[in-house]
């Protein structure tokens, strides 16, 4: 790690803390030579644009303990939460991704930095069911809104509450997503790009047909 490159946002954390999360950034260097984790573009920029990226959603819910990552990938937002709240008693982080090269890189950084993550190497859909609703949703760069309420609904209409990583474009998806739901909507703008925001959503209910 080049000096100035860890995140203020992670200024307080432990030193086993700090030490899980370089771990993490040296697994990530390592399979990213292999498979494309994340976007190319972005590789150079992993304690910013992916780390603190992620950190920042524990600022909006720090008592959460139940989250579910959709679509992972190389473990943003879902693996940094996992290690970040890895000494909190009852924290349980589940990371779902069907891409098995990508589950493979999860489950070595889960062995290594964060034992107590899930990590289910399966389809959203096929999994759902099976995990208990949690506190809070999570997805980064997999759908837009209206696809990412279809996968989520069964937990969003039983109290969970979802936080969603979202670019520029993100009000054209609110809106398509109201012709089919009706929800409670916070935005909060990113610590870490001024173009993107996270969406804060609860209350999810389908309209009447």
């Amino acid at each position: 790690m080049a000096p100035g490159d860890w995140p203020e946002i992670l200024a307080n954390v432990s030193r086993e803390t700090r030490t899980r999360l370089e771990d993490y950034a040296a697994l990530y260097e390592k399979w990213s030579s292999r498979i494309n984790l994340t976007a190319p573009s972005t590789q150079k920029d992993f304690w910013r644009r992916h780390v603190a990226d992620s950190a920042q959603l524990l600022e909006i819910a720090p008592d959460a303990r139940h989250w579910v990552d959709l679509g992972s990938g190389g473990g943003f937002p879902g693996m940094v939460i996992a290690i970040l709240l890895q000494d909190v008693p009852g924290a349980r982080v589940e990371l779902v991704e069907s891409n098995r090269k990508k589950t493979a890189f999860l489950q070595a950084v889960k062995a290594c930095c964060a034992p107590s993550a899930v990590v289910h190497s399966a389809r959203i859909e096929d999994v759902v069911s099976r995990i208990a609703a949690p506190e809070i949703v999570t997805a980064r760069a997999l759908a837009g809104l209206p696809k990412l309420f279809d996968l989520s609904s069964d937990w969003l209409q039983h109290g969970s509450r979802a936080l969603f990583h979202k670019g520029r474009g993100y009000a054209g998806e609110i809106e398509e997503s109201r012709a089919k739901w009706t929800f409670d909507l916070v935005r909060h703008g990113s610590r870490i790009d001024p173009e993107s925001v996270i969406l804060d959503i609860t209350g999810l209910r389908s309209r009447p047909a």
